[in-house]
């Protein structure tokens, strides 16, 4: 027994020190200051950009992340949404690291406020910043502006009371971050850009690394203010957590564009209206309602000229109208151009650093579908449902039919697929044929055909 109760002693000492290792090893797993969590904003920021950048937030307060690291390329964004995203990074109570790359990738116009705001920035070789002109300042990106050598027209004073806002807004940003102040004026009225080294040197960043790890290697031992507070990054060999949007923010991504948006709100309105003049269809209208939705959810979240969106629905309704009349009228006419204006005109620049208007090939490409769609389907619809009852009394007179059963002077025929009681004064036979001459109620009066 007293070697049965060793065993068993050892036996117990050892899962007990097992189970201490394991506590110990997840406690330093889950370790605050262990972990940095990573998301990525490629392309134009939207209100999905912002949910993202909450979401990141909320879940690294949660787990006590050392850090927030956003992986950064994009050519600008809305207005509303930069300012959301600058809101949370300067209140956030973890820090955040804003990272331009991989190489070839920019943070150009409000990815350059994003730079700012951020508590520590740093930058993959061959990348840039800068150009945060607004884009009714500056013109629309990638357009080529006309020459003249003529001095260029003094701001008007709306454009000049834009400007300065975005410059104060930028300039604050440096002042809290500690950054480089004339370029963040240069920035905005000169649309001036910077690459990688260059904004190091001139203090606009901290750091130049060409990954995560080197960025977080370089990170480590830095003070930074977060929350009023003076905080020391530890993030050397942290563990790398990558945070993907959920499918909310996927989805709200995907119709936050405009050509998408604009191509639902379409299908949602000709699925309605085909619906409509179409009743038991079901497909369409389902269809169109689900669009119809998705549309409207994007429209809340773009900055809409509603001028134009009435504009549009105008040129749609002339459209439709025209399908009522033959030919292509002048509503047709009318309907093409107020579409095609609307739709250029929908989403307004105004509320965007980028030009944020609707493709001309999708423009173009949906005009011809739309009228082709009132002309056509509405058109062929309108006229089916107008169409003259072909099952009067005047169109049965003179129309052959066919003897069911006949007995006496009375029986049963089939005219126009339809079986009626009948008389006549002949004696028929099974399949003979016969003519209508009168019908009175539900009788038909026939004679030999």
């Amino acid at each position: 027994m007293p070697v049965v109760t060793r065993w068993l002693a050892a036996i117990g000492s050892a899962a007990l020190i097992l189970a201490l290792l394991a506590a110990l090893l997840a406690g330093a797993q889950a370790a605050p200051g262990k972990r940095v969590l990573v998301i990525e904003i490629k392309g134009a920021i939207s209100v999905a950009a912002q949910r993202q950048v909450s979401r990141a937030i909320d879940l690294a307060r949660r787990d006590d992340a050392a850090a927030i690291l956003i992986n950064l390329d994009t050519p600008g964004g809305l207005v509303s949404a930069t300012r959301d995203i600058i809101r949370d990074l300067v209140a956030s109570p973890v820090p955040i690291i804003v990272y331009v790359a991989p190489s070839g990738a920019r943070a150009a116009s409000a990815g350059t406020f994003l730079v700012y705001a951020s508590h520590l920035a740093a930058m993959a070789p061959g990348t840039n910043l800068g150009a945060a002109t607004p884009v009714q300042m500056g013109g629309i990106p990638g357009v080529p502006q006309p020459k003249d050598d003529k001095k260029p027209a003094e701001p008007s004073a709306a454009e000049k009371k834009s400007i300065n806002d975005v410059i104060a807004l930028l300039r604050s940003l440096a002042q809290m971050r500690g950054r480089d102040l004339d370029f963040a004026e240069k920035a905005v009225r000169d649309a001036a850009t910077l690459t990688a080294t260059e904004a190091r040197a001139q203090g606009v960043i901290e750091i130049v690394a060409s990954n995560v790890p080197d960025v977080l290697a370089q990170a480590d031992g830095r003070r930074v203010t977060v929350a009023g507070a003076d905080r020391t990054l530890s993030t050397r060999d942290a563990e790398i957590v990558n945070v993907t949007p959920d499918w909310r923010t996927q989805l709200l991504a995907i119709i936050a564009d405009p050509n998408v948006a604009f191509i639902l709100l379409l299908i949602g309105i000709y699925g309605l209206l085909f619906e409509f003049w179409t009743p038991g269809a079901i497909i369409p209208g389902v269809l169109g309602s689900i669009c119809l939705l998705l549309g409207l959810i994007a429209l809340s979240v773009l900055p809409v000229q509603y001028g134009a969106l009435g504009l549009l629905l105008l040129g749609i309704a002339l459209m439709i109208g025209e399908a009522f009349t033959p030919g292509i009228g002048a509503l047709g006419i009318g309907g093409l151009i107020a579409f095609v204006v609307g739709s250029f005109y929908l989403f307004e620049t105004d509320g965007a650093d980028f030009d944020l208007r609707v493709s001309l090939a999708v423009i173009a490409g949906a005009a011809i579908v739309s009228a082709g769609f009132a002309f056509l389907v509405l058109g062929a619809a309108v006229k089916a449902r107008h169409r003259p009852v072909t099952l009067g009394l005047d169109d049965m007179l003179g129309t052959r039919g066919m003897v069911i059963d006949w007995q006496g002077e009375q029986g049963h025929v089939r005219v126009q697929g339809e079986i009626w009681n009948a008389r006549g004064n002949h004696a028929f036979g099974n399949g003979d044929i016969v003519r209508v001459q009168q019908r009175k109620g539900l009788t038909l009066f026939v004679e030999p055909g």
